[in-house]
């Protein structure tokens, strides 16, 4: 248990309680309640879902304007190598 917490559970306990009071003043002096702290979390939450799903569609649409060049260019070589009856399978190296 005291590989896990860092310390022995009572210093542990010790530490955390000095600590969050210490905390506690620094966010009182800022104006911060904990029913405000409380209310913020959820919107928090909220905003951050949204922007990482946003990133998301924009890396998608990126993705998707890229594809519209490189696939059927993509295609277009594959197509022409196979009609030019290349047999070179690239770096494949024969077996001794």
């Amino acid at each position: 248990m005291e590989r896990f917490l860092g310390g022995s559970p009572l210093a542990v306990f010790v530490r955390l309680i000095i600590i969050s009071t210490i905390t506690g003043i620094a966010l009182s002096a800022a104006g911060f309640n904990p029913r405000d702290l409380l209310s913020i979390i959820p919107d928090l939450i909220h905003r951050i879902a949204n922007f990482g799903f946003e990133w998301v569609e924009t890396a998608f649409n990126w993705f998707l304007l890229g594809a519209v060049i490189v696939i059927p260019v993509w295609l277009i070589l594959r197509f022409l190598k196979f009609v030019a009856g290349d047999t070179d399978k690239g770096d494949a190296k024969p077996r001794s």
